[in-house]
């Protein structure tokens, strides 16, 4: 599977300065088309109480969505009501392996209760928390705009 989800195809200039043989014979100005790949993005709501059966779950569609192509994830927490502190680790090396492949995973909607749990499982400092889902997407968007 190829790790590229999205092609697009933008038209840049490319200036001939001169320096190279030849040159004088190429145009001033000259387009060029370059691939260029926008990495794809989805947002996993999730609800209720989430232990290590409904991560084992998580964790499969996690893998199912990088496979493909699936590199920026937002995981939202408002209709949560308790994680097994468990699930954290294990959550922590899936967002690591995806930062390995140029994506990452962002935390949202949780409340004071589930963040104490992610601290104390020793999240504090391993993901990107946001208030709200919209947040978190736009975290992805101003990430690439800083790297681009």
């Amino acid at each position: 599977m190829s790790e590229l989800a999205a092609l697009e195809l933008s038209q840049i200039e490319v200036v001939s300065d001169g320096s190279r043989p030849g040159a004088g014979q190429e145009s001033a100005r000259q387009k060029a088309f370059v691939a260029q790949t926008r990495p794809a993005q989805m947002t996993l709501a999730l609800e209720g109480e989430i232990g290590i059966r409904e991560y084992d779950e998580i964790a499969e569609q996690l893998f199912r969505f990088s496979s493909r192509g699936v590199r920026r994830v937002v995981i939202d927490f408002c209709d949560v009501s308790h994680v097994d502190y468990r699930v954290v680790r294990p959550l922590m090396l899936r967002a690591s392996g995806l930062r390995h492949l140029g994506g990452d995973i962002k935390l949202c909607g949780m409340s004071p209760y589930i963040h104490a749990i992610f601290r104390s499982a020793g999240a504090h400092d391993a993901f990107d928390y946001y208030a709200e889902a919209i947040d978190a997407v736009a975290a992805f968007e101003r990430a690439v705009l800083t790297a681009g």
